[in-house]
């Protein structure tokens, strides 16, 4: 149907531009608002033997019905059409006069939308301090049905020229409603920013963004993630990464966060407690498991920035397995029965909820705790087989 329509398009182009002196659609391709009405009327030219009553219309290729035509003369043929929708495609909806047999007398292209609504959201992120991205959604539905353009305008916030971005897309891939500001920024100094979007029907702004980069900064993501396993503790993993390399090049403290997921689960676990270290160990895993992990940087006090930078994207993902060793059954709490002993027990299961629902991070004190723990658990159980061996 496209094809079709680009065929058509091209018709009438060389057929009212060889025969302009022999008919003519008028009014020539106007833009109209949606749900106006449109009359235009094709007039033929003396060296056509053609009569007006003889012609006909379409819309895309639709024939309109002869209850919308109107005979202005012999050589004059109107047709009026009501409630117009939105244009089908950018490049315009085809109105064509045809003679009797089928042949394109004349055209012209309708162009019927909306004008655009105030450009929102618009949202702006520095990789590195180096360069500056900036996205933003169109007012409302978005859809005006015609040819709108969108540019985003900046300039300096006391002084300096107002300048267009004019490389539409990010620095990855061209996107839609996006532009991307590859160099020649200034520091220490806000910008302003907005967006203006345009069509024949209109334009619109939209409300003015204030920024300074340094507040805006992202980074690359860690790079070189590692998992591996800690000796053979079933219940546990190291993560190790190395900084995003461009921190070498910008002052500022990062901060690291770190999410893992089983291999047979969609749902993420977060732990948000990382700090600056590029090392962190996982505890209260499930053993014999895989587990996926990937981690991200945020810039923190950059040049003495008082906000926090925008979270990096998530590094790849690594993984790494938990040992699948033989787990102590039920250790210190399988005693001989007794109050004591039930007590002990009970109390014992109650720590190993907690320090399973809660030691999971990389807080050093919580895995020292956890840490501590384990040691007490198997030396408990030492000490019980050889209490037990030497009653035999």
């Amino acid at each position: 149907m496209l094809f079709f329509r680009f065929l058509l398009l091209l018709v009438l182009v060389h057929v009212t531009s060889s025969l302009t002196h022999v008919a003519e659609v008028s009014p020539q391709d106007p833009v109209l608002r949606i749900g106006s009405s449109l009359t235009a009327t094709c007039t033929l030219g003396p060296e056509l033997s053609h009569l007006s009553s003889t012609l006909y219309w379409t819309l895309n290729g639709e024939t309109l019905p002869g209850s919308t035509y109107r005979v202005l003369g012999p050589h004059v043929l109107s047709v009026t059409v009501h409630n117009l929708n939105g244009s089908r495609q950018q490049s315009g909806d085809n109105l064509v006069c045809h003679s009797s047999d089928g042949h394109v007398l004349a055209g012209a292209c309708l162009y019927v939308g909306t004008p655009p609504e105030k450009p929102v959201n618009l949202t702006c992120w520095s990789r590195n301090t180096k360069d500056l991205s900036c996205k933003w959604r169109p007012g409302g539905s978005g859809e005006t049905h015609i040819r709108t353009n969108y540019t985003l305008k900046y300039k300096l916030r006391w002084y300096g020229t107002e300048t267009e971005c004019e490389n539409s897309g990010t620095r990855v891939q061209p996107q839609p409603f996006s532009c991307y500001i590859p160099s020649n920024l200034a520091l220490f100094t806000p910008y302003q920013m907005w967006v203006e979007a345009a069509n024949q029907l209109g334009s619109a702004t939209s409300d003015v963004l204030t920024l300074d980069i340094l507040d805006v900064v992202t980074t690359d993501p860690p790079t070189d993630v590692h998992v591996s396993r800690v000796g053979d503790l079933e219940d546990q993993l190291t993560v190790r990464w190395t900084s995003p390399p461009d921190l070498e090049d910008i002052l500022f403290q990062a901060k690291y966060q770190i999410r893992y997921r089983l291999e047979d689960s969609t749902e993420w676990k977060v732990v948000d407690d990382v700090g600056n270290q590029t090392s962190c160990r996982l505890a209260g895993l499930r053993p014999g498991t895989v587990h996926f992990v990937q981690v991200r940087c945020n810039p923190v006090g950059i040049f003495g920035s008082r906000k926090t930078g925008i979270w990096s994207d998530w590094s790849h993902p690594a993984a790494a397995s938990t040992p699948n060793t033989v787990q102590l059954q039920t250790g210190p709490c399988d005693l001989q029965p007794g109050e004591h002993n039930s007590t002990l027990r009970r109390e014992l299961k109650q720590f190993l909820g907690w320090v399973r629902k809660y030691v999971s991070g990389c807080g050093a004190v919580s895995i020292k705790l956890y840490d501590e723990w384990r040691a007490w658990l198997h030396k408990t159980h030492r000490m019980r087989q050889q209490v037990d061996s030497t009653r035999r």
